[in-house]
């Protein structure tokens, strides 16, 4: 029996009046711009804040079709964001871990966060709210892939050309002092990858078209299940093949990025997937997955790439940093645990002594930021043990509503909805991650609602 794409759109009756408004720009133009453009504005200087602007004409299609629907465990979501506006009363506060600091220094952090949640609320409601005349959900999944396509392509730019860089033209009209924050250089400054000496020596790590080498090993993992469905369910054999050149491809800037949270997020995602596959009783598909798994190894312990492996391995440099992270994050959110402090905070001195911080000659001998070094651990300080408990529990409630879906689509979109649980521990996903996320659970929203629609009246 095969299994289709997405739950069927139920037929249009003869007359039935359908959206006929006219329009210069199609409704679903924002995520079309986004997906399909993102090369584009982060060349500009616009990869993160072309997110906020987007929203603006999202808001207007929500107001203007009301009412608006919500998918299953909206309601977790929209505690988190009261507790996130509670919380905010708290910036002004120092935990005891924390070098002491003033409300007016963490503004721009807090607000930041602030629209990061308010346009991850709109990027869903807006997702999901489009009808599948407006914006089919095959279109989504090929824009995605599409997506996927370019993130390989940065991947290995970055990993070959790794001190290529250019100053955008948002960074251009930016006062000098704004453009050497280091924070708003990472969002306007376009650089194919992070030189780091992960390895004992400088080497690249591929970034583009993304900040970071962590927020390009997230979006990749998430992009690759709607890649998967849109280039080998039910295509071609020459589609197939192509697609299959390019995660091959994606093999080299995955090894190289020396992100090893991506490694294993991929690994899960492999045994989520035949797990899946094995329940619905597809023991062929499972077979075929372990091959290409296998043959997959193979090439790889054949390449150079094993190397690079066995010496990040053997380099954990980064280890030390986020234990002492972490447990003075969580020292500290203990101290606030209800509503936490609103935002991160830097942290006393460092890994070896509570004297050691920050020079203008060495940016990184101390004071590491608390709530830093994962989404979770962000919320954890920022928003309290209750805050991390509704932004935890919204994913579970998520996955467990949509458990059932056993279309590609449904197994796409759970490996979506699941992988912040492994992430939030390890990177921060405000705010690309996080919108490829909720696009997912919009396109799982989207294939119930379609679901229930082609359901025989009783």
């Amino acid at each position: 029996m095969t299994v289709p794409l997405a739950t069927p759109t139920p037929p249009v009756a003869e007359g039935q009046a359908t959206p006929a408004r006219r329009a210069l720009l199609r409704p679903g133009w924002p995520l079309t711009a986004l997906l399909v453009l993102y090369p584009l504005w982060w060349a500009l200087g616009l990869g993160t804040l072309i997110l906020f602007a987007l929203t603006v004409p999202m808001s207007i299609y929500l107001v203007r079709n009301r009412p608006i629907q919500v998918p299953k465990g909206f309601g977790v979501w929209l505690l988190f964001l009261l507790w996130v506006a509670v919380s905010i009363t708290m910036i002004g506060r120092n935990p005891p871990q924390a070098l002491p600091g003033t409300a007016s220094d963490r503004l721009i952090s807090v607000a930041f966060n602030v629209a990061s949640y308010t346009a991850l609320t709109v990027f869903l409601l807006y997702a999901g709210n489009l009808s599948e005349r407006e914006y089919p959900r095959a279109r989504m999944i090929r824009q995605l892939g599409i997506l996927f396509i370019v993130t390989v392509v940065g991947g290995l730019v970055g990993t070959f050309l790794g001190d290529l860089e250019f100053t955008s033209p948002v960074e251009l009209l930016l006062p000098a002092e704004v453009r050497a924050d280091g924070f708003v250089r990472s969002m306007v400054h376009p650089s194919t990858a992070q030189l780091q000496q992960v390895l004992g020596y400088e080497s690249p790590r591929p970034a583009a078209p993304f900040g970071y080498t962590n927020s390009w090993g997230f979006c990749l993992s998430v992009l690759l299940g709607w890649f998967v469905v849109s280039w080998f369910v039910r295509t071609g054999r020459t589609r197939k093949i192509v697609g299959s050149v390019v995660l091959l491809l994606a093999a080299i800037p995955v090894v190289y990025s020396l992100n090893r949270g991506l490694w294993i997020a991929l690994g899960l995602a492999a045994g989520y997937v035949a797990v899946r596959l094995a329940a619905q009783g597809k023991l062929l598909a499972v077979t075929a997955l372990g091959v290409t798994v296998i043959l997959g190894f193979v090439i790889f312990l054949a390449s150079p790439l094993k190397d690079v492996v066995a010496q990040r391995l053997d380099n954990p440099q980064s280890n030390l940093t986020r234990a002492y992270t972490a447990e003075n994050t969580w020292r500290a959110a203990l101290t606030s645990p209800i509503i936490g402090y609103g935002g991160t905070r830097p942290a006393q001195g460092g890994t070896q002594s509570i004297a050691v911080g920050q020079t203008p000659e060495c940016q990184l001998c101390g004071n590491p930021t608390l709530g830093g070094n994962g989404q979770f651990w962000l919320v954890l300080l920022a928003q309290g043990f209750v805050g991390a408990a509704l932004h935890v529990g919204f994913f579970l409630r998520t996955a467990w509503c949509y458990r059932r879906d056993r279309t590609p689509i449904g197994l796409a979109g759970l490996l979506g909805c699941l992988l912040p649980l492994l992430f939030m521990f390890l990177y921060n996903a405000l705010v690309v991650p996080l919108v490829l996320v909720f696009l997912s659970i919009a396109l799982l929203w989207r294939n119930d609602t379609q679901r229930r629609l082609a359901e025989p009246a009783a």
